[in-house]
């Protein structure tokens, strides 16, 4: 049956709630419908008007009585104390067993068909572990836990069928042409003419194995483009947020789609491992938040920050990205507009004033296991290539050398066996050896003066502290400071 746009508004803003936010963030419990389907334990709890769900009620009346008699002995009230708090915890457990049963519920209603219902039954669900208090019971807590959990995962079956039914294939991004497409067009047809044409021209080196990657995941090929918004098709792109790569993952990121980073190699600058975890990055997105729209800002930006886009309207949300967009940073509501812009021309170069060339070759490699340190500078002259080629092929690679494990180095094609032969008689590589001094920033000074001091560079003490440019420096703050290299 068709879903309801206003039923898959409250399922999209019930994922985000609990996924991007979590339960004990919110301060307000989400709004609960009657539903006449309902098990009869659960309606009966709430046609006994609100006291039969407040964990405060029966306390308070309590309270009333034992002002009515007067005084009461301290025994007295270390007993009255003891069944207050008991009845606490009946009124919590029972909290807990009517979200129970109407997850369950929730359940009984999506096996019938009825989505509408199964999403009532969850609002519902929710507030009523919204209004359970565990306390420092640990067996409550969990319970209340394994509840949200439950709920967590009704509502992802719930989105998994709104993406099959209301957006369709996933193999499909919507074009749109609007005022904000318009304007990246011109963007690109003028002050950025030369970005697009060599950002292009890049784009031949690595977008086959791309296609081909994202074809095999079954997500659009076209995404195949969203580097040329991301990098330019530069491999070694960073960012001022230090996002790295052709597909610009920040290190936390990175690393939680497989990619490793450590004082030999950083695996966001290499084309192939990066297309991987992009790849599960996207369809992870794409699981949360259903268009393609939604889900490549949330790459730009974070899911978080859609997420508190989305939950921030005043109206519904009706799976419509232009909805978003005054909500979402400047940066971000660029993105998709310009991401359809660079499909737009692609489309037809020639009606917006492009002529566009060949684009580069994919380089054609053979890869050989080194099995100890090597600087790329022996192995380029022993193949009688250059070392920008060499390292071109091997991105990743920090200090242009192979780690102190097995490494699958990737060489021109045709030079594998030769290399083979000269491995025994290249030279081990040992990386130079830094020392440093910690300096604490006193009043009045600037890295400038900082580097002076110690007869070092800006960029070195930048660079020692991870600093970005235009980052201040405050008094007190501790700073490494390189005094010396040695091999």
């Amino acid at each position: 049956m068709p879903i309801k746009i206003y039923s898959v508004a409250r399922c999209l803003v019930l994922l985000s709630i609990l996924f991007v936010f979590g339960c004990s963030s919110h301060k307000t419990p989400v709004t609960s419908h009657q539903n006449g389907n309902l098990s009869k334990a659960v309606q009966n709890g709430q046609n006994n008007g609100d006291d039969a769900l407040d964990p405060l009620a029966l306390s308070d009346r309590e309270k009333g009585e034992g002002m009515n008699n007067g005084a009461v002995a301290s025994s007295s009230n270390e007993k009255h104390d003891t069944v207050v708090k008991k009845e606490r915890g009946d009124e919590n457990q029972n909290l807990l067993d009517a979200a129970l049963e109407l997850t369950e519920a929730s359940q009984e209603f999506w096996a019938d068909g009825d989505v509408d219902g199964s999403i009532e039954a969850l609002d519902e669900a929710y507030a009523l572990i919204l209004k359970a208090d565990a306390g420092d019971n640990p067996k409550l807590s969990q319970e209340k836990e394994d509840i949200r959990f439950m709920i967590s995962k009704r509502i992802m079956e719930l989105y998994a069928s709104r993406n099959a039914v209301v957006i369709g294939k996933s193999k499909e991004i919507p074009m749109t042409m609007n005022d904000h497409v318009e304007r990246e067009i011109r963007q690109f047809q003028t002050v950025e003419r030369d970005f697009f044409m060599e950002s292009y021209k890049r784009s031949g080196r690595y977008r086959e194995e791309m296609v081909k990657a994202l074809k095999e995941a079954g997500l659009p090929e076209e995404i195949s483009w969203l580097p040329l918004i991301e990098s330019g098709f530069k491999s070694r792109a960073l960012s001022r947020s230090r996002a790295l790569g052709l597909w610009q993952f920040i290190p936390s990121t990175g690393y939680k789609f497989g990619l490793k980073r450590n004082s030999w190699i950083d695996e966001r600058l290499d084309p192939a491992k990066a297309t991987a975890a992009a790849i599960a990055y996207l369809k992870e997105l794409h699981r949360i938040f259903g268009d393609w729209a939604t889900v490549l800002a949330a790459y730009n930006c974070g899911e978080g920050n859609v997420g508190r886009a989305i939950r921030g309207q005043k109206i519904n949300y009706l799976d419509n990205f232009w909805d978003l967009y005054e909500r979402l940073p400047r940066e971000t509501a660029r993105y998709y507009p310009r991401f359809l812009a660079v499909l737009t021309i692609l489309k037809d170069p020639g009606k917006y004033g492009f002529t566009l060339g060949e684009p580069d070759k994919p380089a054609s490699y053979d890869m050989v296991t080194i099995e100890r340190t090597i600087h790329l500078k022996s192995v380029a002259d022993r193949l009688r290539i250059s070392l920008a080629e060499l390292t071109a092929l091997n991105p990743e690679l920090r200090h242009d050398a192979t780690p102190d494990v097995p490494y699958a180095l990737k060489v021109p094609s045709g030079k594998k066996d030769e290399l083979l032969a000269a491995m025994d008689s290249m030279p081990k590589w040992s990386p130079p050896k830094s020392a440093y001094v910690v300096h604490h920033v006193r009043r009045g000074e600037t890295l400038s003066l900082i580097a002076l001091r110690y007869r070092t560079s800006i960029q070195r003490i930048m660079e020692a502290n991870r600093m970005m440019r235009g980052h201040y420096i405050r008094v007190g703050q501790r700073l490494k400071i390189p005094v010396r290299s040695a091999t």
